[in-house]
């Protein structure tokens, strides 16, 4: 693959600065591109590695490779999805567990984006061609709603609205154990985990973002709590790190918690409360528990669930 190579004297007014603030700048790249470079070990200082954090100092000499990014053929697939809403300006999907919502490098077939646009019209381009019309993401695993912008004007708007806390989520979710208060409230920082980067962990403010998950237990008994949650943040796998970090990790998350008798976590994201982009029209959306999920709550002793959600 081809590499772009640069070297850097830095001068002594651009001493104090992070490095990868002045990378990105003075190569038009992303910080996030310019950190998982420093990641890579394909930028180096004075000939040693070095970190994102790392604020440079006058006569540094830097050295930067930059790997040639692979452009990734989407193409659409007729992989059915079930389309819960549709006009002109979104659609809202309620998509099945298993599902990644879009490709990535080494996995560019089989998402939510090649179905989506193959059954979808119109989508908005302003995520590129690897995410057209999406707003927002669920993991691979958890199940229900999510929203497609048809256009970027509903994008822009959409996208705002979540940055502004217009968009109300809610969550339903087995967890292990029985939670000893009917609600509550978690306020915390969310992370890379220290000791595995691809989890997520509770952390200090220096290491994570702000993170608050709000919290009602729709049914319970000694071993399972049935619980409806509203996100007011959208940190990644922010519910299965709360409910871990409770003591109450998610029945199926093997992730956050022990292996158990369910394939995958059981969270399904099961009501959108907004406002139209376009029409302001208040919107309510719910999205049907899937199959595997119904099935969890009965074996967890919760048969009477849609009595339970209903009230």
């Amino acid at each position: 693959m081809e590499k772009q190579k640069e070297k850097i004297i830095i001068s002594n007014e651009k001493s104090g600065t992070r490095i990868d603030k002045f990378l990105a700048e003075e190569f038009d790249l992303t910080r996030t591109r310019i950190q998982n470079l420093i990641k890579d070990e394909n930028i180096l200082v004075n000939g040693k590695k070095t970190k994102a954090s790392y604020k440079i100092e006058e006569n540094d000499e830097i050295e930067m490779e930059i790997p040639k990014l692979e452009e990734i053929e989407i193409k659409p697939e007729n992989i059915e999805i079930n389309i819960v809403y549709e006009d002109e300006d979104l659609a809202i999907i309620n998509k099945n567990a298993g599902m990644v919502v879009h490709p990535a490098h080494g996995h560019n077939s089989g998402t939510l984006v090649n179905a989506i646009m193959y059954h979808i019209k119109d989508l908005s381009g302003i995520n590129g061609k690897i995410r057209p019309g999406i707003v927002h993401r669920l993991d691979k695993d958890t199940s229900g709603l999510i929203i497609i912008a048809k256009n970027d004007k509903s994008h822009l708007k959409l996208s705002n609205m979540f940055s502004t806390k217009e968009i109300k989520k809610t969550y339903l979710t087995i967890v292990k154990g029985k939670i000893n208060k009917k609600s509550g409230r978690i306020v915390t920082n969310i992370g890379r985990n220290k000791l595995d980067r691809k989890k997520m962990a509770v952390v200090d403010a220096t290491n994570g973002k702000n993170a608050i998950t709000n919290f009602e237990v729709l049914a319970q008994n000694e071993k399972f709590s049935f619980v409806k949650v509203n996100i007011e943040t959208g940190r990644t796998h922010q519910i299965r790190v709360h409910m871990k970090y409770l003591g109450f990790p998610i029945l199926g998350d093997s992730t956050y918690g022990r292996s158990d008798s369910e394939k995958r976590q059981m969270l399904h994201s099961y009501k959108l409360e907004f406002n139209h982009p376009a029409s302001n029209e208040k919107m309510m959306i719910f999205g049907e528990l899937p199959q595997d999920f119904k099935k969890a709550l009965k074996k967890c002793g919760f048969e009477d669930f849609e009595k339970i959600i209903e009230g």
